[in-house]
Protein backbone atom coordinates (compact mmCIF):
# COMPACT_ATOMS: atom_id res chain seq x y z
CA UNK A 1 0.00 0.00 0.00
CA UNK A 2 1.98 3.17 -1.10
CA UNK A 3 1.67 6.60 1.25
CA UNK A 4 -1.69 7.80 -0.37
CA UNK A 5 -3.71 5.05 0.10
CA UNK A 6 -2.27 4.72 3.60
CA UNK A 7 -3.38 8.50 4.13
CA UNK A 8 -7.00 8.14 2.77
CA UNK A 9 -7.73 5.31 4.93
CA UNK A 10 -6.83 7.53 8.08
CA UNK A 11 -8.46 10.06 7.37
CA UNK A 12 -11.90 7.89 6.67
CA UNK A 13 -11.31 6.54 9.62
CA UNK A 14 -11.20 9.90 11.80
CA UNK A 15 -14.23 11.82 9.69
CA UNK A 16 -17.47 12.03 11.86
CA UNK A 17 -20.26 9.80 11.12
CA UNK A 18 -22.93 10.60 9.25
CA UNK A 19 -25.60 11.77 11.81
CA UNK A 20 -24.01 11.51 15.29
CA UNK A 21 -24.93 15.21 16.78
CA UNK A 22 -22.68 17.03 19.24
CA UNK A 23 -24.04 19.17 22.22
CA UNK A 24 -22.87 21.68 23.36
CA UNK A 25 -22.19 21.78 27.56
CA UNK A 26 -24.34 25.03 27.50
CA UNK A 27 -27.48 23.02 26.67
CA UNK A 28 -26.53 20.21 28.85
CA UNK A 29 -26.54 22.83 31.80
CA UNK A 30 -29.47 24.52 31.23
CA UNK A 31 -31.50 21.05 30.62
CA UNK A 32 -29.85 19.83 34.31
CA UNK A 33 -30.84 23.15 35.87
CA UNK A 34 -34.34 22.53 34.80
CA UNK A 35 -34.73 19.16 35.89
CA UNK A 36 -33.14 20.21 39.31
CA UNK A 37 -36.08 23.05 39.48
CA UNK A 38 -38.95 20.78 38.41
CA UNK A 39 -37.69 18.60 41.10
CA UNK A 40 -37.75 21.15 43.68
CA UNK A 41 -41.10 22.72 42.79
CA UNK A 42 -42.89 19.60 42.95
CA UNK A 43 -41.16 18.96 46.27
CA UNK A 44 -42.61 22.60 47.43
CA UNK A 45 -46.21 21.60 46.03
CA UNK A 46 -46.04 18.02 47.76
CA UNK A 47 -45.09 19.65 51.40
CA UNK A 48 -47.79 22.22 51.00
CA UNK A 49 -50.33 20.16 50.56
CA UNK A 50 -48.86 18.14 53.08
CA UNK A 51 -49.32 21.13 55.74
CA UNK A 52 -52.79 22.02 54.45
CA UNK A 53 -53.86 18.62 54.95
CA UNK A 54 -52.11 19.23 58.64
CA UNK A 55 -54.03 22.63 58.94
CA UNK A 56 -57.31 20.81 57.95
CA UNK A 57 -56.87 17.81 60.16
CA UNK A 58 -56.21 20.38 62.97
CA UNK A 59 -59.07 22.46 61.94
CA UNK A 60 -61.32 19.64 62.12
CA UNK A 61 -59.94 18.12 65.29
CA UNK A 62 -61.00 21.54 66.80
CA UNK A 63 -64.51 21.63 65.45
CA UNK A 64 -65.22 18.35 66.54
CA UNK A 65 -64.03 19.41 69.76
CA UNK A 66 -66.10 22.13 70.58
CA UNK A 67 -69.03 19.82 69.05
CA UNK A 68 -68.23 17.69 71.60
CA UNK A 69 -68.31 20.42 74.33
CA UNK A 70 -71.20 21.70 73.09
CA UNK A 71 -72.89 18.08 73.42
CA UNK A 72 -71.48 17.56 76.61
CA UNK A 73 -73.27 20.95 77.68
CA UNK A 74 -76.34 20.12 76.03
CA UNK A 75 -76.43 16.76 77.63
CA UNK A 76 -75.92 18.10 81.25
CA UNK A 77 -78.58 20.85 80.72
CA UNK A 78 -81.04 18.20 79.71
CA UNK A 79 -80.02 16.08 82.25
CA UNK A 80 -80.58 18.83 85.09
CA UNK A 81 -83.74 19.80 83.58
CA UNK A 82 -85.03 15.91 83.71
CA UNK A 83 -83.90 15.53 87.16
CA UNK A 84 -85.57 18.99 87.97
CA UNK A 85 -88.96 17.55 86.63
CA UNK A 86 -88.78 14.12 87.85
CA UNK A 87 -87.91 16.02 91.82
CA UNK A 88 -91.04 18.04 90.56
CA UNK A 89 -93.25 14.66 90.10
CA UNK A 90 -92.42 13.19 92.73
CA UNK A 91 -92.84 16.33 95.69
CA UNK A 92 -95.77 16.58 93.83
CA UNK A 93 -96.98 12.46 94.23
CA UNK A 94 -95.77 13.36 97.86
CA UNK A 95 -97.39 16.05 98.91
CA UNK A 96 -100.61 14.70 97.46
CA UNK A 97 -100.39 11.73 99.49
CA UNK A 98 -100.24 13.49 102.67
CA UNK A 99 -102.36 15.93 101.41
CA UNK A 100 -100.60 19.07 101.12
CA UNK A 101 -101.53 22.04 99.49
CA UNK A 102 -99.95 21.71 95.45
CA UNK A 103 -96.89 23.91 94.49
CA UNK A 104 -96.95 26.94 93.70
CA UNK A 105 -94.86 27.40 90.33
CA UNK A 106 -92.30 30.32 90.62
CA UNK A 107 -92.75 33.22 88.18
CA UNK A 108 -89.06 33.80 87.60
CA UNK A 109 -88.71 36.96 89.81
CA UNK A 110 -85.63 36.67 92.21
CA UNK A 111 -87.43 39.44 95.08
CA UNK A 112 -91.11 39.93 95.83
CA UNK A 113 -92.47 43.69 95.66
CA UNK A 114 -93.54 45.11 98.85
CA UNK A 115 -97.02 46.62 97.87
CA UNK A 116 -98.39 49.81 98.87
CA UNK A 117 -98.79 50.67 101.90
CA UNK A 118 -96.61 47.82 103.41
CA UNK A 119 -93.27 48.18 104.57
CA UNK A 120 -90.49 46.09 103.89
CA UNK A 121 -88.86 43.75 107.03
CA UNK A 122 -85.67 43.94 108.43
CA UNK A 123 -83.39 40.52 107.75
CA UNK A 124 -83.31 40.13 111.12
CA UNK A 125 -86.17 40.39 112.28
CA UNK A 126 -87.68 38.00 109.76
CA UNK A 127 -84.90 35.44 111.00
CA UNK A 128 -85.97 35.51 113.91
CA UNK A 129 -89.99 35.15 113.15
CA UNK A 130 -89.46 32.40 110.81
CA UNK A 131 -87.25 30.45 113.78
CA UNK A 132 -90.04 31.73 116.34
CA UNK A 133 -92.68 29.84 113.78
CA UNK A 134 -90.55 26.20 113.72
CA UNK A 135 -89.09 27.05 110.01
CA UNK A 136 -85.71 26.64 108.76
CA UNK A 137 -84.40 28.43 105.82
CA UNK A 138 -81.83 26.36 103.80
CA UNK A 139 -79.48 28.13 101.59
CA UNK A 140 -77.82 25.92 99.26
CA UNK A 141 -75.57 26.90 96.46
CA UNK A 142 -74.90 25.19 93.59
CA UNK A 143 -71.79 25.58 92.13
CA UNK A 144 -72.02 23.32 88.86
CA UNK A 145 -74.83 21.22 87.42
CA UNK A 146 -73.38 18.13 86.23
CA UNK A 147 -74.39 14.59 85.96
CA UNK A 148 -74.31 15.40 90.24
CA UNK A 149 -75.22 18.60 91.33
CA UNK A 150 -72.64 19.41 94.00
CA UNK A 151 -71.42 22.74 95.82
CA UNK A 152 -67.99 21.87 95.98
CA UNK A 153 -66.22 24.10 93.43
CA UNK A 154 -64.40 21.77 90.96
CA UNK A 155 -60.92 22.29 89.87
CA UNK A 156 -59.42 22.28 86.67
CA UNK A 157 -58.31 19.56 84.43
CA UNK A 158 -54.70 20.11 85.14
CA UNK A 159 -55.10 20.36 89.03
CA UNK A 160 -57.11 17.20 89.50
CA UNK A 161 -54.05 14.95 89.65
CA UNK A 162 -53.82 13.92 93.38
CA UNK A 163 -50.63 13.10 95.01
CA UNK A 164 -51.47 9.81 96.79
CA UNK A 165 -51.66 11.15 100.21
CA UNK A 166 -54.62 12.55 101.97
CA UNK A 167 -53.46 15.89 103.67
CA UNK A 168 -53.95 15.95 107.74
CA UNK A 169 -55.27 20.07 107.64
CA UNK A 170 -58.67 21.03 107.51
CA UNK A 171 -57.96 23.10 104.43
CA UNK A 172 -56.38 20.79 102.32
CA UNK A 173 -58.23 17.88 103.19
CA UNK A 174 -61.19 20.56 101.28
CA UNK A 175 -59.19 20.41 98.35
CA UNK A 176 -58.60 16.69 97.79
CA UNK A 177 -62.31 16.28 97.98
CA UNK A 178 -62.82 18.74 95.40
CA UNK A 179 -60.20 17.56 93.27
CA UNK A 180 -61.91 13.61 93.60
CA UNK A 181 -65.27 15.41 92.77
CA UNK A 182 -64.10 16.73 89.83
CA UNK A 183 -62.40 13.42 88.71
CA UNK A 184 -65.59 11.57 89.33
CA UNK A 185 -67.25 14.52 87.35
CA UNK A 186 -65.35 14.31 84.59
CA UNK A 187 -65.95 10.50 84.07
CA UNK A 188 -69.36 10.30 85.00
CA UNK A 189 -69.72 13.45 82.14
CA UNK A 190 -67.89 11.20 80.10
CA UNK A 191 -69.69 7.96 80.59
CA UNK A 192 -73.45 9.97 80.30
CA UNK A 193 -71.95 11.03 77.03
CA UNK A 194 -70.78 7.68 75.79
CA UNK A 195 -74.55 5.81 76.60
CA UNK A 196 -76.54 8.62 75.23
CA UNK A 197 -74.54 8.53 71.83
CA UNK A 198 -75.10 4.58 71.86
CA UNK A 199 -78.29 4.58 73.25
CA UNK A 200 -80.40 2.28 70.89
CA UNK A 201 -83.87 0.55 71.16
CA UNK A 202 -82.28 -3.25 72.49
CA UNK A 203 -81.99 -4.89 75.72
CA UNK A 204 -78.10 -4.59 75.36
CA UNK A 205 -78.33 -0.60 75.12
CA UNK A 206 -81.01 -0.30 77.68
CA UNK A 207 -79.28 -2.58 80.09
CA UNK A 208 -76.15 -0.23 79.53
CA UNK A 209 -77.66 3.00 79.39
CA UNK A 210 -79.48 2.30 83.18
CA UNK A 211 -76.50 0.97 84.69
CA UNK A 212 -75.17 4.31 83.64
CA UNK A 213 -77.79 5.74 85.72
CA UNK A 214 -77.38 3.07 88.84
CA UNK A 215 -73.75 4.39 88.80
CA UNK A 216 -74.61 8.34 88.78
CA UNK A 217 -77.29 7.70 91.78
CA UNK A 218 -75.18 5.26 93.76
CA UNK A 219 -71.95 8.42 93.47
CA UNK A 220 -74.37 11.03 95.02
CA UNK A 221 -73.89 9.83 98.63
CA UNK A 222 -70.36 9.93 98.01
CA UNK A 223 -70.33 13.48 96.84
CA UNK A 224 -72.52 14.57 99.59
CA UNK A 225 -69.21 13.03 101.78
CA UNK A 226 -66.86 14.95 99.79
CA UNK A 227 -69.11 18.31 100.12
CA UNK A 228 -69.64 17.55 104.64
CA UNK A 229 -66.07 16.65 104.98
CA UNK A 230 -66.89 13.41 106.52
CA UNK A 231 -65.28 10.46 104.61
CA UNK A 232 -63.36 8.37 106.62
CA UNK A 233 -59.93 8.11 106.42
CA UNK A 234 -60.30 3.99 106.13
CA UNK A 235 -61.94 4.90 102.74
CA UNK A 236 -60.76 7.92 101.57
CA UNK A 237 -56.61 6.98 101.76
CA UNK A 238 -57.93 3.70 99.13
CA UNK A 239 -60.33 5.99 97.11
CA UNK A 240 -57.35 7.93 96.36
CA UNK A 241 -55.05 5.07 95.86
CA UNK A 242 -57.51 4.31 93.28
CA UNK A 243 -57.78 7.44 91.77
CA UNK A 244 -54.04 8.25 91.43
CA UNK A 245 -53.42 4.88 89.81
CA UNK A 246 -56.52 5.36 87.83
CA UNK A 247 -55.17 8.92 86.62
CA UNK A 248 -51.94 7.22 85.62
CA UNK A 249 -54.00 4.81 83.66
CA UNK A 250 -52.51 1.86 86.19
CA UNK A 251 -55.68 0.22 86.25
CA UNK A 252 -55.09 -3.15 86.86
CA UNK A 253 -53.58 -1.31 90.09
CA UNK A 254 -56.29 0.55 90.52
CA UNK A 255 -58.67 -2.47 90.92
CA UNK A 256 -56.03 -4.05 93.22
CA UNK A 257 -56.96 -0.64 95.40
CA UNK A 258 -60.76 -1.67 94.98
CA UNK A 259 -60.46 -5.10 96.08
CA UNK A 260 -58.35 -3.91 99.02
CA UNK A 261 -60.87 -1.64 99.79
CA UNK A 262 -63.94 -3.83 99.32
CA UNK A 263 -62.64 -7.29 100.27
CA UNK A 264 -60.06 -6.34 102.85
CA UNK A 265 -57.96 -8.28 105.09
CA UNK A 266 -60.73 -9.88 106.85
CA UNK A 267 -61.18 -13.69 107.50
CA UNK A 268 -63.50 -15.10 104.93
CA UNK A 269 -65.37 -18.40 106.22
CA UNK A 270 -63.95 -21.13 103.79
CA UNK A 271 -66.02 -24.45 103.93
CA UNK A 272 -67.67 -25.84 107.44
CA UNK A 273 -67.64 -22.81 110.09
CA UNK A 274 -69.97 -24.56 112.28
CA UNK A 275 -70.10 -28.50 113.59
CA UNK A 276 -72.43 -29.36 115.83
CA UNK A 277 -74.22 -27.12 118.62
CA UNK A 278 -70.92 -25.32 119.71
CA UNK A 279 -69.41 -22.74 118.01
CA UNK A 280 -65.33 -23.11 117.03
CA UNK A 281 -62.78 -20.64 118.62
CA UNK A 282 -62.41 -16.96 117.19
CA UNK A 283 -65.63 -17.69 115.08
CA UNK A 284 -66.98 -14.37 115.45
CA UNK A 285 -63.87 -12.89 113.85
CA UNK A 286 -64.94 -13.92 110.76
CA UNK A 287 -67.60 -11.12 110.73
CA UNK A 288 -65.97 -8.79 112.11
CA UNK A 289 -62.86 -6.44 111.23
CA UNK A 290 -62.25 -3.92 108.46
CA UNK A 291 -64.79 -5.76 106.02
CA UNK A 292 -67.24 -4.99 108.48
CA UNK A 293 -67.80 -1.36 108.24
CA UNK A 294 -66.79 -0.97 104.44
CA UNK A 295 -68.93 -3.44 102.72
CA UNK A 296 -71.47 -4.23 105.58
CA UNK A 297 -72.96 -0.44 104.84
CA UNK A 298 -75.25 -0.54 101.91
CA UNK A 299 -74.61 2.96 100.70
CA UNK A 300 -71.00 2.24 101.05
CA UNK A 301 -71.16 -0.92 99.17
CA UNK A 302 -73.37 0.85 95.99
CA UNK A 303 -71.24 3.62 95.74
CA UNK A 304 -67.87 1.68 96.13
CA UNK A 305 -69.35 -0.34 93.12
CA UNK A 306 -69.92 2.46 91.11
CA UNK A 307 -66.50 3.94 92.00
CA UNK A 308 -65.64 0.22 89.97
CA UNK A 309 -68.10 0.95 87.09
CA UNK A 310 -66.01 4.22 86.21
CA UNK A 311 -62.88 2.51 86.59
CA UNK A 312 -63.95 -0.09 83.71
CA UNK A 313 -65.04 3.08 82.05
CA UNK A 314 -62.47 4.63 82.32
CA UNK A 315 -59.79 2.31 81.01
CA UNK A 316 -61.78 1.94 77.47
CA UNK A 317 -62.10 5.82 77.74
CA UNK A 318 -58.44 6.63 78.38
CA UNK A 319 -57.03 3.36 77.57
CA UNK A 320 -53.64 2.69 78.85
CA UNK A 321 -50.11 2.64 76.64
CA UNK A 322 -49.17 -0.37 78.53
CA UNK A 323 -51.84 -3.22 77.81
CA UNK A 324 -50.94 -4.77 81.16
CA UNK A 325 -52.33 -2.26 82.72
CA UNK A 326 -55.88 -3.30 81.27
CA UNK A 327 -58.06 -4.68 83.87
CA UNK A 328 -59.55 -8.13 83.04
Amino acid sequence: MDFDSLLTSEISKNKPEKGRKFVRRADLEAERRATYEAEQKSLEEKRKARAAEKRKAEEDEEAEKQAREERRRKLGEESRRRREAQEKEEERKRRKRLGLPELVESTGADEETVGEGEEDIAEEELVAKLRGSGRRRKLTVVVTAGPIPTTLQLVEGKDMKVDGTVPKDKEGRKYLFRQLASYFMLVLSEYEIAMEKERRDTLTSKTAYNAMVQTRENMKPLFRKFEKGELEDSILEPVVEIVKAAQERRYVHANDGYLRLSIGKAAWPIGVTMVGIHERSAREKLHTGERGHVMGDEVTRKFLQSIKRCLTFAQVRWPPEDITQLMG
